[in-house]
């Protein structure tokens, strides 16, 4: 008869952040330090952050792996009373296709948390010092992609969100550059600035500033098709051209809260 573990430890999805490993959170640390396994997309994750774990650690590559045999793979070690690490790039709650995975686990009768992670739009801006919400320019982010393998919902096209001229993050689609440019040309007009945003925290990580109506040029004469975030809207504006914004009332004499008294 197989002895069973005294103890069994819950699945721990880790978010990775960008790339860079001091970005990752004290826990998402500790986590990776401790684990028996950690699985983990080695064509996404960072080897430097993959680096981060325990001399006995093991590290599964779930590049190659149906989502069957990852799941099979967490519940399997979790069952043997090993400490186990699902990492995911950036944050697992963007585009990070864990709803699944968290399904399959609870079918299995295998508890589970998570860890949150860097996501590549809040690093981005603090590599570039921008700010995506600006005092009466633009106070809302929309963090979306355009449709591909994946469709878009009904009213979340591109064009569509696009349309509001915020704040936008687009993932997942340096591929498909004419059609990112066409409908940000048609948001924001041809000159607006726009960041690409490539490999966002790791050690080759650049940003290409470019316009909206030059957008798919740029893109394929850096011979970006993936791994890029694109940044575009009134605060990226007002960042790459100088402009000045209106100063937020938080900082004013005049603005009073409940830790600072409003002066007459």
């Amino acid at each position: 008869m197989t002895d069973q573990p005294t103890t069994l430890h819950e699945v721990i999805f880790v978010g990775a952040g960008p790339g860079d490993p001091d970005l990752l959170t004290v826990a998402g640390r500790r986590a990776l330090e401790e684990a028996d396994l950690i699985v983990a997309a080695g064509s996404l994750v960072s080897p430097a952050v993959l680096a981060i774990r325990g001399p006995r650690t093991e590290t599964v590559d779930s590049a190659p792996l149906t989502l069957e045999q990852i799941c099979g793979r967490l519940v399997e070690a979790h069952r043997r009373g090993l400490k186990v690490v699902r990492l995911h790039t950036g944050d697992p709650s963007l585009y990070g296709a864990v709803h699944e995975q968290f399904a399959r686990l609870k079918a299995a009768g295998v508890p589970y948390r998570v860890i949150p992670g860097v996501t590549a739009a809040t690093a981005a801006a603090a590599s570039l010092g921008l700010e995506f919400t600006l005092p009466e320019l633009t106070q809302t982010l929309i963090v979306t992609r355009i449709a591909g393998r994946t469709p878009m919902p009904e009213g979340e096209e591109l064009a569509a969100l696009a349309a509001h001229r915020t704040s936008l993050a687009l993932y997942l689609s340096a591929g498909q550059g004419p059609e990112v440019q066409k409908a940000l040309v048609k948001a924001y007009g041809p000159t607006a600035p726009a960041a690409i945003c490539w490999r966002v925290g790791w050690p080759e990580g650049r940003a290409i500033w470019t316009e909206a109506g030059e957008l798919a040029e740029t893109l394929q004469a850096e011979k970006i098709d993936r791994h890029a975030l694109i940044l575009i809207g009134p605060a990226v504006a007002a960042l790459r051209t100088g402009q000045d914004a209106p100063k937020s009332r938080l900082y004013s004499a005049n603005f009073g809260h409940a830790f600072r008294d409003k002066r007459p």
